[in-house]
């Protein structure tokens, strides 16, 4: 059964998720009228590469859903499979009171809740809307503000783990927003992923988000050129990848994600990179940077070096 657990660092209340984690109790008193244990129809809006397979499990786990994309083929097998599909997400907003954003960058959020057809056009009051596409910590907190005029809340919920994970149900979800809303929005991602961490006031998962794919481009640029770097020194690529992943280099580009050929099975560089991290989800990561990059200067009034760097390098692949 999930279960809930506090943890309290000296500073701040971190509040944390896991399937791993032993039973807790945790307080449900100021959750909306929402029951927690309904399974009432689930909104989904983008249901692309992502957004499918989390879809996909919360209809495993017995939710209804009510299904949105810009692409109407992207929803037929949902459609197939006897789920709900409207032209809008304002629609969505009119059949459900708990709905789910996965898309790509902030323009695409800022118009499925404020568009001429949007979610707030139809948006029940006390409803729950969860973003869980990584776009600008500002623009959730504006969307926040939106969302909050209408009498509902709305939590940024940004996801780590890619495809794999969506498909297996174990992302990571970094959620910002009201706190004791935290357990309404948990019993959804818990269905998608196995790890569901507090992070703080709207904006926050987006903001921990970030911090991720900074990393994440930092060890992938490195994994990369050190594999590079001792295929030309005449290491065997499966022996040099062994000897990292036993040593302090250690990452999970290299031992999860590995982008040299031959070193490892189900992963897109065995395939002729196929099936993984597209260009434009690259560039996506480009645009995370930049945000990174920003809120350096806007908080210590200083660009952090590699923050640029790492924009600059992807930019130029």
């Amino acid at each position: 059964m999930a279960a809930s657990l506090r943890l309290r660092g000296a500073a701040s209340g971190l509040r944390y998720w896991s399937r791993r984690q032993p039973p807790a109790v945790a307080s449900l008193a100021a959750v909306c009228s929402r029951s927690m244990a309904s399974k009432t129809p689930v909104g989904f809006i983008g249901v692309g590469n992502m957004g499918n397979p989390m879809a996909k499990n919360l209809m495993k786990h017995g939710y209804p859903l009510i299904i949105y994309d810009v692409f109407p083929d992207a929803c037929k097998e949902f459609l197939d499979a006897g789920e709900q599909v409207v032209s809008s997400p304002a629609d969505v907003a009119e059949k459900a009171d708990r709905i789910i954003t996965m898309l790509p960058t902030s323009i695409n959020a800022i118009e499925a809740y404020s568009g001429a057809n949007g979610i707030l056009k139809k948006v029940k009051k006390g409803s729950l809307l969860i973003d869980s596409s990584t776009i600008d910590p500002m623009v959730s907190k504006e969307l926040a503000k939106e969302v909050e005029k209408m009498g509902a809340v709305f939590m940024d919920a940004p996801v780590s783990g890619g495809v794999g994970a969506a498909r297996s149900g174990n992302l990571t979800f970094m959620v910002g927003g009201v706190e004791e809303e935290f357990a309404a929005a948990q019993e959804l991602l818990g269905c998608m992923g196995s790890n569901v961490v507090y992070c703080g006031a709207v904006g926050t998962g987006q903001a921990a988000k970030i911090c991720n794919n900074l990393l994440l481009a930092i060890s992938m640029i490195g994994t990369a050129e050190a594999m590079n770097l001792g295929i030309r020194l005449g290491l065997d690529p499966k022996l040099l990848a062994k000897i990292l992943n036993m040593s302090s280099g250690r990452c999970w580009s290299s031992d999860t994600y590995n982008p040299v050929p031959g070193v490892m099975d189900g992963v897109p560089s065995a395939n002729n990179y196929q099936g993984g991290f597209g260009t434009t989800l690259m560039a996506k990561v480009c645009e995370s940077l930049k945000l990174a990059a920003y809120a350096a200067v806007v908080t210590s009034g200083e660009l952090c070096p590699t923050v640029q760097d790492c924009a600059e390098f992807i930019e130029g692949e």
